[in-house]
């Protein structure tokens, strides 16, 4: 694989879960959501591309060069479109920043990480895989802990009535926390957005 370490100046935000609309709205891809709305957010418009297996948008914000990339293939896949994305444009790999779900945090919850293992996320592991590495920051969205369900069934429900009610809000954190993160780098902005809420561990 080439090197990817590459323009200080550029950043890879993805967003991980699965493609179709019957997914849309399940707790795994809640990764696919927040890059939904940042894309909203900085004005970017997405693009499919069957070369990098992704709907990407590419832009300049902030006299930054962000790109947004959702993996088309099935979330076990995903590292394959990042690895491609990463050979083209080529940012620094603390400029690689994976959003996913975590059944481990309470709903509500983000936790941002500088590295770190994919901790049993099937996406993460595969972008590491791809990657070759596991030094790039994640931010995990939690969505609370399976309770009398298996745990493959859980990820793919829809959020139930109360979770809907609260998506919006932290969703719009989430965004909160990928400008910061771009602005002002990830110290700041995990001691900003890593506070504990409810009975988070």
């Amino acid at each position: 694989m080439s090197d990817i370490s590459g323009s200080e100046n550029s950043y890879l935000i993805v967003g991980l879960g699965n493609p179709g609309s019957q997914y849309e709205y399940t707790r795994h891809n809640m990764g696919c959501l927040v890059l939904e709305y940042f894309a909203e957010r900085l004005k970017l418009k997405f693009q499919a591309s069957s070369f990098t297996k992704a709907v990407t948008a590419l832009g300049q914000w902030e006299g930054k060069q962000v790109c947004l990339v959702f993996p088309t293939t099935f979330m076990n896949n995903s590292g394959t479109a990042v690895r491609r994305m990463t050979e083209k444009y080529a940012p620094p790999l603390e400029h690689i920043l994976v959003i996913c779900d975590d059944f481990n945090l309470p709903f509500g919850q983000l936790r941002l990480r500088s590295k770190g293992s994919g901790g049993g996320h099937n996406g993460l592991e595969s972008v590491i895989e791809h990657l070759g590495s596991q030094d790039f920051p994640r931010l995990r969205m939690g969505i609370g802990e399976p309770k009398g369900t298996d745990v493959a069934d859980y990820v793919l429900e829809e959020f139930n009535s109360s979770e809907k009610k609260g998506l919006k809000e932290f969703i719009t954190e989430a965004g909160d926390c990928l400008e910061m993160w771009i602005k002002e780098g990830i110290s700041k902005t995990m001691e900003t957005h890593n506070r504990r809420k409810g009975n988070g561990k």
